[in-house]
């Protein structure tokens, strides 16, 4: 009996030995901070005034700034929203949960909970105003209210809370109905250099800087109210954007313009402890969404799990400053691509497993913008010059840009010899975070989407069925531009791993060896069909047409989207030779005749474009 009575004391002395440090004894409810969440659409930091852009009009985001801690070198995982909400929402990266693919739905482990869950069983009232849109399977009992009406002030008296504000005014979709009247001067708007200077850029420019100017008002609003309400002094303010943007190669894209935003928290008096640096101030400290989940967790004193994958930048548990940030591109809507980035605070490393696919793949939301309509033509046209102009070109297997002196990423220094250190080191580091974090989106979708049907991602990569070292080393291999490599990828075309003959079959379309010919034809038979379109890619580059078209028409009436998808990307590159493939474009288009203008249908939207290249 005494022995029972001391080993009770005993676990309760460890039980408070480990929350002390987490600050948790000390709180009750009512002391716990606040956190209110107020996010933008589509904008990175160059559309922001206090971040040195004397064109931007945001004077209440600018004054906030003097106020709170400006993060210098703040990053979305990915340059477009659904998957970089995931990351928000997860605290992990998607490349390893496998939900980096735009709007897929492919669920996570039963032990991911959406953050705020975590602050909800804390006793938060937790709220989201009113935009989800986290690509995976919903998980709705994280918010005690998610609508259009969604507010802090419906909590009971006394409650915390966390609460999200989406200001949509700054979307992409901003752009694409041209205002006959601007605020901002159409010929004073600074335009990027990789821009042409066309009508249309410029008052797209002009009309974007007039809802970035409304946006800011909105956020004024938001503040307003929590002053009136007598909550400022106990509540922590963020501030940010959910991925940059939004004019062509900015959204969707592995740049500062697509992947830097801006990031600006306030922490009242009472809270200034939690913060290394002071109001006012200005950090360069690599932050990237990945650590939002845990950082909130930290400031509120809620363990951090160990699963999240980010570290807390704020709070009691906050960790040392990490040496990089990183960043991923997937499918972009209805255009297949692949690309990793690596950030330090100088420069930024990016490495296209896809080389051969152009960076202005045609995306039928981007193509609203009148931008980027009069940029095709200006192309098109050839009256561009060679900085405008090669966005429609093939990508480089390898891109590095010194940040600081080259903010628009204009001067690839990958070829540079006296850049090779920082280009292996970074390198180096893109292949190690790949290999620690078990990036899945190596798997086409094709096939990935069959493995989410039966198990998530996560899972399957870690029970050991996902060979990712020599599924890095082919890709590799595929987009590095090296004859010499020819011999190898050939060779793995007759690989067990279904994943691996997919890479070498990309790898001869990027490199087109002869020597491939006679070892490609088995695969349009391959029992994966995603294997078989990658070798009908590169069967067509080798001049065998008629097979590889064949191959294509026939994934067309798969019953599964992914495939259809892949090879309507294909289909789209070959010209006038798709035109047999025309009527089965038509037919898909007819099976779906309702299209959501958001998300979803993309083998629709694809296969309009193929109809549209075909002038059908």
């Amino acid at each position: 009996m005494r022995y029972s009575r001391y080993r009770l004391i005993y676990t309760g002395l460890l039980v408070l030995g480990w929350l002390i440090p987490f600050g948790l004894l000390a709180q009750t409810p009512a002391d716990r901070p606040n956190v209110l969440w107020i996010v933008s659409e589509d904008n990175n930091t160059s559309l922001i005034g206090c971040y040195g852009n004397a064109y931007a009009t945001t004077p209440n985001i600018d004054r906030f700034a003097k106020e709170s801690i400006l993060y210098k070198n703040a990053f979305s995982t990915a340059p477009v929203c659904a998957p970089s909400r995931n990351t928000l929402i997860t605290g992990m990266y998607p490349p390893t949960l496998g939900t980096e693919h735009m709007r897929s739905t492919y669920p996570v482990p039963s032990f991911v909970k959406f953050f705020p869950k975590y602050l909800r069983e804390a006793g938060y009232y937790t709220t989201n105003n009113s935009k989800k849109d986290y690509n995976t399977t919903d998980q709705p009992d994280a918010w005690d209210d998610s609508s259009d009406s969604a507010t802090y002030k419906k909590r009971k008296a006394g409650q915390p809370f966390f609460a999200v504000f989406n200001l949509f005014v700054s979307h992409e979709s901003s752009l694409h109905q041209p205002l006959a009247s601007l605020h901002h001067d159409p010929e004073k708007a600074p335009i990027p250099p990789y821009h042409p200077r066309t009508a249309e850029f410029k008052h797209d420019w002009a009309q974007y800087y007039d809802k970035v100017e409304e946006m800011d008002r909105q956020f004024g609003k938001l503040l307003k109210e929590l002053n009136e309400a007598g909550l400022a002094e106990n509540t922590i303010v963020f501030y940010y954007a959910d991925n940059g943007g939004v004019l062509g190669r900015s959204k969707r894209f592995m740049y500062e313009s697509g992947l830097h935003v801006p990031l600006i928290v306030h922490l009242p008096k009472k809270y200034a402890h939690l913060a290394p640096n002071k109001a006012g101030s200005q950090t360069d400290r690599l932050v990237t969404f990945l650590d939002f989940a845990p950082t909130i967790l930290s400031l509120v004193s809620i363990p951090v799990p160990d699963y999240m994958q980010g570290k807390p930048f704020l709070g009691r548990q906050q960790k040392a400053d990490p040496a990089y940030a990183y960043g991923f591109r997937g499918r972009m809507d209805e255009a297949i691509d692949l690309s990793r980035s690596v950030r330090d605070k100088q420069f930024r490393y990016t490495r296209n497993y896809l080389p051969h696919r152009i960076y202005g793949q045609h995306l039928d939301y981007l193509w609203k913008a009148p931008s980027i309509q009069s940029w095709e033509t200006e192309y098109k046209a050839r009256r561009l010059n060679e900085v405008q102009s090669r966005f429609w070109q093939p990508k480089p297997t390898e891109e590095l840009y010194d940040v600081a002196a080259d903010p628009h990423n204009i001067h690839n220094l990958a070829n540079d010899p006296k850049y090779a250190k920082e280009l292996v080191r970074l390198r180096k580091a893109n292949n190690q975070w790949l290999l620690e974090s078990r990036d899945v989106g190596f798997i086409p979708e094709a096939i990935l989407s069959d493995i989410a049907g039966q198990t998530p991602l996560y899972d399957y990569a870690k029970a050991g069925k996902y060979n990712l070292q020599r599924v890095m080393e082919t890709a590799t291999l595929a987009s590095s531009r090296n004859l010499a490599d020819a011999a190898e990828l050939i060779k793995r075309l007759k690989d067990n791993d279904p994943v691996v003959r997919y890479w070498a079959a990309t790898g001869c379309t990027v490199l087109k060896p002869v020597a491939a010919k006679s070892s490609l034809p088995p695969l349009l038979k391959d029992s994966e069909v995603a294997v078989q379109i990658a070798a009908a890619e590169a069967l067509y580059q080798l001049g065998e047409k008629e097979a590889s078209i064949a191959t294509l028409k026939q994934a067309l009436s798969n019953s599964s989207r992914p495939i259809r998808l892949q090879a309507l990307n294909v289909l789209q590159t070959v010209g006038r030779d798709a035109t047999s493939a025309a009527d089965l474009a038509r037919e898909l288009i007819e099976k779906n005749p309702s299209r959501n203008p958001v998300n979803d249908l993309y083998d629709v939207r694809a296969a309009q474009t193929l109809l549209n290249t075909l002038n059908q």
